[in-house]
């Protein structure tokens, strides 16, 4: 008989996240909308007239952010109510209302930039020097007229704000796909046995079995199923390209990839050096691939052999409240205000939407806005990788919480580019605890085999798609079509280049793995998991080698939100990612774990 997914009705209330504490119910976020719908037409009243003087620009500055606040609230409390439970009706057309409605916002501040740059950079350093008040908004000036050669005109800037809604139709589309619409055939064990397969248990429970059997066939369906909608999902992705192109145009940059990076002044060359770092590295990966082929006992392995347990297993699963307390001992080093925060939005304020149910969105994921809690959603099933997962998105949370806590409205937000040094350096942390000198070979081996998928994830599988991202956005920039044909023979040369001689590629369903990232709907964000895994390690190093001030760097890091600029703010934390030194010294890293496990699996 099929193992089964409780339905959402299932779940008890105490384990799910504290939806009432944004909204006490549908009712409430209704008349909430409804507000802020009315107050975005009031925002007109500030349009051609930020030149009037200070005050007349600091009470709009203040009207926007204000309503940008009240915006993002109303958006957090739809997309996490649609994300737990895509089949929800009611979410999901809550979340379509939010989106238009953060569209109208969009459109409705559009004025402002064009404004600020009319008044000129003197009068508004004059403003900044006589207000105080005004003076919190000096790097917001100076990032703006930075970009000033690529801001348009307010009927320019306007349209851009309108197109935010429609362009993240394919992005709604493909995730209401995967999580609401596909049913995968249930995997067949090695004794005819089956198990349901759902987009909350494909990973942890099915590819991570030690029956090959379960996982070649769960691994089939499930990408089975997303070849059958091959054309479908490949418009989808090359309509959201053709988006962000249309959008790099629009503002004038000179490609996709300066646009994406400009925005938050990454030279295009972090990116490619980060591509050419991992491809001269990748030795190190096809030695690992070997280790596993051998310790698994196979002729050859193929894509779903990459999380089949190596060892024996560590130990009994843990239960949530156990996983958070390994987290809290673990970042014990961070102090105590620091660790009783996660404890507390763990165990008493509901931050985690914590177990598994029919419709949950795949993955894990932070969200929130200042002013609410910093919210994950996750499907914890007890395995290392569940507490590594809880971990990760906690690591998101206490850099939501700590920006949030420390800076104005303004810079409430940080950058994808610096999101994923935060949650890697938890796990790095984790990883160091757990691997202390009274760990079991066992639980060495697990902590490894742990370490390693995420690794596979963040330094192998994701600066593969970046490279997949590239290519394609270069077609597309160059006037070529994308089919779901060429877009599969792309993906399946590049990881076949990645994997090596030492991996049997199944084209076509390999080929198809760009279909289960919703991530390559946010432009060049995938190559900032491996910059942000190197980031992550350079820190949590500094802090268990007890270097003098290396905790305070790195809480000062967390502070910062979007003070600065994402490099200088990890420049002051301790670490350097416009150079291939952190990427060189991960996979040294890396490489350590190899070693390690080697030794654990062969004497």
């Amino acid at each position: 008989m099929a193992a089964s997914v409780p339905p959402r009705s299932k779940i008890d209330p105490k384990h799910t996240w504290n939806a009432e504490s944004v909204f006490r119910s549908p009712k409430a976020w209704e008349e909430a909308l409804a507000s802020v719908l009315i107050d975005v037409s009031e925002l007109k009243q500030f349009a051609g007239r930020l030149a009037d003087g200070p005050d007349t620009l600091l009470r709009c500055l203040k009207a926007v952010e204000d309503l940008q606040k009240r915006a993002y609230h109303l958006f957090v409390y739809a997309s996490f109510a649609s994300s737990v439970d895509t089949a929800d009706q009611q979410a999901a057309a809550m979340n379509g209302r939010a989106q238009g409605m953060v569209g109208q916002v969009f459109a409705a501040v559009s004025f402002l930039k064009p404004e600020l740059l009319a008044v000129g950079r003197a009068t508004l350093d004059e403003w900044m020097r006589a207000r105080s008040d005004l003076a919190r908004y000096r790097h917001y000036v100076d990032d703006l007229f930075r970009k000033q050669k690529h801001v348009r005109s307010a009927e320019v800037e306007e349209l851009l704000g309108m197109l935010a809604d429609p362009f993240s139709g394919p992005s709604t589309t493909a995730s209401v796909m995967a999580n609401a619409d596909f049913a995968f055939p249930p995997a067949v064990d090695s004794e005819g046995r089956k198990t349901s397969v759902t987009q909350g248990n494909y990973y942890t429970i099915i590819l991570g079995h030690r029956d090959r059997a379960i996982r070649r066939s769960a691994f089939d369906g499930y990408m089975g199923r997303y070849l059958e909608y091959k054309n479908t999902l490949a418009s989808n992705l090359t309509t959201s390209i053709k988006a962000n192109v249309l959008a790099a145009r629009a503002r004038r940059h000179e490609s996709s990839l300066h646009a994406a990076l400009f925005e938050h002044n990454i030279p295009p060359e972090v990116f490619h050096s980060l591509i050419s770092t991992f491809r001269r590295n990748l030795p190190v990966w096809h030695r690992y691939f070997e280790i596993r082929r051998r310790a698994l006992k196979q002729r050859d392995i193929g894509y779903y052999d990459m999380w089949a347990p190596l060892g024996r297993s560590p130990g009994k699963k843990i239960p949530f409240e156990q996983a958070v307390q390994i987290i809290c001992d673990a970042l014990s080093p961070m102090g105590k205000d620091y660790v009783e925060t996660i404890r507390r939005g763990c165990l008493e304020q509901r931050w985690v939407d914590i177990y598994p149910n029919q419709g949950k969105q795949a993955g894990a994921f932070s969200s929130g806005a200042q002013g609410t809690h910093p919210f994950v959603m996750m499907s914890y099933t007890g395995e290392l990788e569940s507490l590594s997962t809880l971990a990760h998105e906690l690591g998101h949370s206490m850099h939501s919480y700590l920006t949030w806590k420390h800076q104005p409205v303004v810079y409430a937000d940080y950058s994808m580019f610096v999101a994923e040094v935060a949650s890697n350096f938890h796990q790095a942390m984790v990883r160091a605890h757990l691997l202390g000198a009274e760990a079991s070979r066992d639980l060495q081996i697990g902590v490894i085999e742990e370490a390693m998928s995420n690794f596979f994830r963040y330094f192998f599988q994701m600066p593969t798609l970046a490279r997949f991202e590239l290519e394609t956005h270069q077609r597309v920039e160059a006037g070529q079509s994308l089919t779901a044909d060429s877009m599969i023979d792309l993906m399946a040369d590049l990881f076949t280049e990645a994997f090596g001689p030492g991996v049997r590629i199944d084209r076509r369903r390999v080929g198809m793995v760009w279909s289960t990232f919703a991530h390559l709907f946010i432009d060049y964000y995938v190559f900032q998991y491996a910059t942000g895994i190197s980031g992550a390690h350079a820190l949590s190093g500094r802090i268990l080698r007890k270097e003098p001030g290396a905790v305070e760097d790195y809480l000062g890091f967390l502070r910062a939100g979007s003070s600065d600029y994402p490099l200088e703010v990890l420049r002051r934390a301790g670490v350097d990612l416009a150079t291939a030194k952190p990427v060189e010294e991960t996979f040294s890293i890396m490489e350590g774990y190899i070693d390690r496990l080697e030794k654990l699996l062969f004497g």
